[in-house]
């Protein structure tokens, strides 16, 4: 063969092997498939008080009449940072003012109890409401079916004299109650 047959094999060998698509693998070589994967629990977190603190009423009767003062209020508390990672649930449950120092039956005429209605918002479109007071607490837990993060705020309102508003509450320099706020995973 002259050099110029073997010129123009090489070239035809050349442009086949330019024609072909290139191999991922070698002979003998199989590919191996591994799967990642991970879970997300459901996890809810009630937030953090922010500027911490009790509600603080101060006095709670009228000096001059012994009666519950009918302008008692206290600013609104946040719980910053709340947030559940799936559906969920907010409870808000409370306990009436009681004088502490008093116990037992008040003498006629007296009570050692104030009652209040406790408001947890901005977690659901219906605040979480519980009342002292009340014989049932038909909006005490809300739900939202949703994952959600943000801040509810937590407020006090509706004060009454545990036994009727003609009733004076009876000296004790410590009247308490308690709010808890519970958030919690819809199964």
């Amino acid at each position: 063969m002259s050099t110029r047959n073997w010129l123009l094999v090489g070239s035809v060998l050349a442009l086949a092997a330019a024609g072909e698509p290139a191999s991922a693998q070698s002979a003998g070589e199989v590919p191996a498939t591994v799967p990642v994967t991970g879970t997300v629990p459901s996890v809810c977190h009630g937030g953090t008080l922010a500027g911490g603190g009790a509600f603080d009423l101060g006095i709670l009767t009228d000096t001059s009449t012994g009666l519950l003062r009918t302008d008692l209020s206290a600013p609104p508390k946040t719980l910053t940072g709340a947030f559940c990672s799936t559906r969920s649930r907010i409870a808000v449950e409370a306990t009436p003012l009681v004088a502490q120092n008093a116990p037992g039956t008040p003498p006629s005429g007296f009570s050692h109890t104030v009652n209040y209605r406790a408001v947890a918002s901005g977690w659901t479109d219906t605040p979480a409401s519980f009342g002292t007071a009340d014989a049932s607490h038909a909006f005490a837990v809300q739900e939202r079916g949703t994952a959600f993060q943000g801040d509810i705020a937590l407020s006090i309102d509706s004060f009454t004299t545990g036994g009727g508003a003609a009733l004076r509450l009876v000296a004790d320099p410590a009247y308490r109650g308690a709010i808890t706020v519970t958030l919690s995973v819809v199964n």
